[in-house]
């Protein structure tokens, strides 16, 4: 169980470094919306599991989870400002959780938006790259928002 536990965060750590690499998150959308699954980590105040949408780094990983119940999706590109801007803080109001780089036995990371927009900040700024935001300034309004919002 460790290995699992390590072979995900490196996925995610490889989701972070790629998708600030080339400003692209992949998802997996049809017409009832986007990829979903249930967290195997996390349950809201009932003691349900809360909600994931899961997103990918790279289009072949995306496309292998196009299976077991998800035969009907198709590849979707989002814009990583986009993806922080309205999905991320989306996500948040929805109290949903973000899956990154899920396998098709979907496991996978399962992060707090705000979480992961603070490590994709934090990404962007250790290889001093600016995303074009249309809610905010720039990385640094974005994180100081987001940080104020946490607290």
């Amino acid at each position: 169980m460790l290995k699992n536990h390590i072979d995900v965060r490196l996925k995610h750590e490889k989701f972070i470094k790629r998708v600030c690499e080339t400003n692209i998150v992949y998802g997996l959308e049809s017409e009832e919306g986007f990829a979903t699954s249930s967290s195997n980590d996390f349950e809201d105040e009932d003691g349900e599991p809360i909600g994931i949408i899961c997103f990918w780094s790279e289009k072949a990983l995306a496309n292998s989870c196009i299976k077991n119940g998800w035969e009907e999706y198709k590849l979707a590109e989002i814009s990583l400002s986009e993806f922080i801007e309205n999905w991320c803080i989306g996500m948040d109001n929805d109290e949903l959780l973000v899956g990154t780089n899920f396998d098709q036995n979907m496991f996978g990371f399962e992060i707090d938006p705000f979480d992961l927009i603070l490590e994709l900040v934090e990404e962007l700024k250790t290889n001093k790259k600016e995303l074009e935001f249309l809610k905010f300034e720039n990385l640094a309004d974005l994180e100081k928002q987001i940080n104020d919002a946490i607290e």
